[in-house]
């Protein structure tokens, strides 16, 4: 029993003097294994590859995000001759420069190269890297050499001076301080450090030579936000003109009323007093003796009376909104110049268009037109001598042409008594109907006056002329004027021809 114990301890020490050398090499592993998870500065950077260490936030999460930024300076007074950075992440990563995206990616086993030159110009840039981890070990990855012209180098490793910004914090990518809320990061290994050191040999990709991105002023922050000034502004104005263009519409439909109403009073009372005033005289003077004096003075009161109350006419067409077209413009003056001549010797002969459109017309601008025409066939009448009188209206184009045009003795021009105000009425009148008065004459050949008003004067307006004369007619209805006289012009302001 003694011998047997003896032999199985004899046993045990051969087995465990043979098993020494794997145990020291099981300890050395723990060891090594212990040292890869020891503290940054037990790390060994990745100089051969020109990076750092893999840095990331003090914890690791699945599925985190993690946003560092760091600042670089290149001195002003020289330039750079190359820029070389390397960046490699677990999982993914975006490299931002001032701002702008320079590239991406997701392969932690290979090393990304980009080309910096042409961004680093004298001065303080900001290197801004975004981080997502899929699961598991996350980090970042980089190093930054710059060679200066005058032979120095610069070179910016991830390190824990790198910062990592909160997620929510707003244009972190082009902060040039980092603010004091920004933790520091931390490394959480070396280039060989597990898990990034079991899977092979890394790679180099060399990225296309980053450029600075050229952005259209219409995709630039200040044409932005001229835009939404410029839409705000155009926004009011144009609700302010529809708030003025509804107030004048109420204004001129109050305007309308009123003229309808004082037209229809003018011609219930004023008009049927002067007619029952007519009759009256008339049947005085069919009593009185024919050779009674005072038959001739009620004789002359009743033609009075007769052409006051087709001035009233008048002055109620010319007031009456329901007039302001042009098919009853012209209608009232073919109308007015044949009776005007029914008991003349003259012969009026018509050259009317037929489709005469009832396109608005402005009262202004029936009443002087309508009084230049009366104006120059009282001209007719009294001191052309014709027997033959044409008046032609026409649409040309955008314009109404009307022509006078006799038969009679003609006059010159030039040579006209500048005491009357005949032929400069006309003109103004026509002047002040937005249109003008052409008068060709020559003795012995007649006379012919052609009046031109367009149609649309008002659709050619600027805007602004059209506000002001709105602006200007509401001021006028607050603050009414008399009125200039409806009456016609009477027969001793016209112009003889000879």
């Amino acid at each position: 029993m003694f011998i047997h114990r003896a032999k199985k301890k004899l046993a045990v020490f051969f087995a465990s003097f043979l098993l020494m050398p794997v145990w020291s090499a099981v300890a050395l592993d723990d060891q090594a294994s212990l040292q890869e998870t020891a503290p940054a500065s037990g790390f060994v950077p990745g100089t051969n590859w020109n990076v750092g260490y893999w840095m990331w936030d003090a914890k690791t999460l699945d599925g985190q995000e993690c946003h560092f930024w760091r600042t670089v300076k290149i001195p002003s007074d020289t330039t750079v001759r190359n820029a070389k950075l390397r960046m490699g992440a677990d999982n993914f990563f975006t490299l931002f420069v001032d701002g702008q995206e320079i590239g991406s990616g997701a392969d932690w086993r290979t090393l990304i190269e980009y080309d910096l030159a042409e961004l680093l110009t004298p001065g303080t840039h900001v290197l801004a890297v975004k981080a997502v981890n899929d699961f598991d070990a996350a980090g970042v990855m980089m190093g930054l050499r710059v060679e200066l012209a005058d032979g120095r180098n610069i070179e910016v490793l991830s390190d824990a001076g790198w910062r990592v910004v909160p997620i929510a914090e707003p244009n972190w990518t082009v902060h040039l301080k980092a603010s004091p809320t920004w933790s520091a990061a931390t490394v959480v290994g070396g280039i060989n450090t597990f898990p990034w050191n079991a899977y092979g040999d890394r790679h180099v990709f060399k990225a296309p030579r980053s450029h600075h991105l050229v952005i259209p002023f219409w995709q630039q922050r200040w044409f932005f936000i001229a835009e939404l000034v410029f839409c705000g502004l155009a926004t009011v104005v144009c609700l302010y003109l529809v708030m003025r263009l509804l107030m004048q519409s109420q204004a001129q439909l109050v305007v309308q009323r009123e003229r309808s109403r004082i037209a229809r009073d003018i011609h219930d009372d004023l008009t049927a007093w002067l007619a029952r005033l007519v009759l009256l005289g008339e049947r005085t003077q069919n009593e009185l003796p024919e050779q009674s004096s005072a038959r001739a003075q009620v004789w002359e009161m009743c033609e009075n009376s007769r052409s006051l109350l087709a001035a009233l006419n008048q002055t109620v067409w010319v007031i009456n909104s329901k007039r302001d077209t042009l098919q009853d413009l012209v209608s009232y003056v073919c109308r007015h110049a044949e009776s005007f001549f029914q008991s003349t010797p003259i012969r009026c002969r018509f050259d009317v268009q037929d489709d005469m459109p009832a396109l608005p017309c402005d009262v202004g601008v029936r009443r002087n037109l309508f009084l230049a025409v009366k104006e120059s066939l009282n001209n007719v009448l009294r001191h052309s001598a014709a027997n033959e009188v044409t008046l032609c209206i026409h649409r040309q184009g955008g314009e109404l042409m009307v022509l006078v045009e006799d038969n009679g003795i003609g006059f010159a021009p030039d040579q006209a008594d500048a005491q009357r105000n005949g032929l400069s009425n006309m003109k103004e009148r026509a002047a002040d109907a937005g249109g003008s008065c052409r008068i060709l004459s020559l003795p012995g050949a007649g006379c012919r006056i052609e009046f031109r008003v367009p149609l649309n004067s008002s659709r050619r307006r600027s805007l602004w002329s059209w506000f002001a004369a709105k602006n200007g007619r509401a001021k006028n209805l607050a603050n009414p004027s008399p009125p200039p006289p409806l009456l016609p012009a009477t027969a001793h302001e016209d112009q003889p021809q000879a």
